[in-house]
């Protein structure tokens, strides 16, 4: 997979943090070599958190979000720094940008705090050296800095202590380009790729052995490609050793006779969750089988809460809503699988009539929107990354309301819900 093909949900995510004017649009312009982030003198140009995914060298594939400034005074405040905290929960490095004017504020420091409170490693970047006045206080250290007597760890405007754990304080010129390169490879000393909780199939298949990837290839179905979780998938076996055979599920039974005359016994089957009920009465009982989303969830470090959560649908009463939510955002078709087979298979497991509710993309909610939820049902999350998707996992936890996936539901509704996991180790 190139990186300009990369999915946002395996980028690295850099978030550009700050005080209004501090020049954090500027600083993405000059990281990344492109007029992404508008530029003004105006305060509070940038009003909402904007992503763009782009390589940057060296680093590789990135996903950079500039914020609205978290001492935005204006009506929407309270809304925008909301969105931005949504953006801090979900990043992997946080650039704290600070006018090299004024030095660190209180609000800086609170900016900092926040970081530690999530556990996000950060780089703190005074910023607007070039337009450092000769009476600042600040200007003699930048001097010092510059002629390579002073320490990156000293402080410009507030006291150590602000700055403690930050791995590295650097000082740039975004205008002039002053220091970008260095910006540049402080961040590339980061550990850029986490390991995820666990892989995909690769712990649970063998040199040699078949697996079959069924995929239902109907109006749902982008045309001309697979989707992200078919593709990953083909990639690990390829990489294990294993043979991928994939198949639409209109063709399976005619290859699992191919499979009987040639002697042939694939190890696992894997199948888009919208077929299961259909592939579990071709295959063979004895022979392994599960879909790609529950795959996904375990990939994620999440299969054992949304184990949890399939017990919690028997449960639901007649008038509760139930929030339906999907990563990513699509045109719906007919049969969708969130609007209409999702709400199918709840009305077979509990025979309730229940209100729904639908999220797409970034619009996830608040804990305060879950609580007016009973049950939330996530799809597999291939466009989300690990930690985005055990932030919801963690809302949902604080709100008390039980989530699954997708993948669960379609197995339970079909009856082959043990079947589908019983061979696959998680915790």
């Amino acid at each position: 997979m190139s990186m300009n093909s990369t999915p946002n949900g395996e980028r690295f995510r850099i978030g550009i943090f700050g005080c209004v004017n501090s020049g954090k649009s500027s600083l993405i312009n000059a990281l990344t070599g492109q007029d992404i982030a508008m530029v003004s003198d105006v305060r509070g140009t940038t009003t909402d958190p904007v992503s763009k995914a782009m390589e940057m060298l060296p680093i590789g594939p990135v996903l950079i979000t500039d914020t609205p400034g978290l001492d935005d005074e204006s009506e929407l405040a309270e809304r925008r720094i909301e969105r931005t905290m949504e953006v801090l929960s979900i990043t992997d490095l946080a650039i704290l940008v600070v006018d090299a004017n004024r030095g660190l504020c209180k609000r800086d420091e609170e900016i900092i705090s926040l970081f530690k409170k999530e556990k996000c490693p950060y780089l703190t970047v005074f910023n607007k050296t070039d337009l450092t006045k000769e009476d600042s206080p600040n200007r003699e250290s930048l001097k010092s800095l510059k002629a390579g007597t002073g320490s990156f760890d000293q402080r410009l405007g507030a006291d150590d202590a602000a700055l403690e754990n930050t791995k590295e304080t650097l000082y740039v010129s975004a205008l002039l380009g002053d220091g970008i390169d260095e910006l540049k490879r402080a961040i590339a000393s980061f550990d850029l790729q986490e390991d995820p909780a666990y892989p995909i199939v690769a712990d649970f298949v063998s040199e040699n052995d078949t697996v079959v990837l069924v995929v239902p290839i109907d109006d749902a179905a982008p045309k001309g490609r697979l989707i992200l979780p078919q593709q990953q998938t083909i990639r690990e076996l390829i990489e294990a050793g294993a043979f991928a055979v994939t198949v639409r599920d209109t063709h399976l039974e005619d290859l699992m006779q191919q499979f009987e005359k040639t002697q042939i016994t694939p190890s696992l089957v894997v199948t888009d969750s919208q077929a299961f009920a259909k592939v579990a009465q071709i295959v063979p009982s004895d022979m392994r089988l599960t879909s790609f989303s529950i795959l996904m969830a375990r990939h994620k470090g999440i299969l054992k809460a949304s184990m949890e959560g399939i017990k919690a649908i028997k449960g639901l009463k007649d008038g509760d809503r139930v929030m339906i939510s999907e990563g990513c955002t699509h045109r719906r078709m007919c049969g969708d699988i969130g609007t209409v087979k999702i709400p199918r298979a709840l009305k077979k497991i509990n025979g309730s009539t229940l209100e729904y509710v639908f999220s797409s993309g970034g619009s996830f909610g608040s804990i305060d929107d879950l609580k007016k939820v009973s049950c939330v049902i996530h799809c597999g999350g291939c466009m989300l990354s690990e930690k985005e998707m055990k932030r919801r996992y963690k809302l949902c936890e604080r709100a008390g309301v039980p989530i699954t996936n997708y993948g669960l539901v379609l197995a339970a509704a079909g009856g082959i819900l043990d079947r589908s996991i019983d061979f696959i180790p998680y915790e």
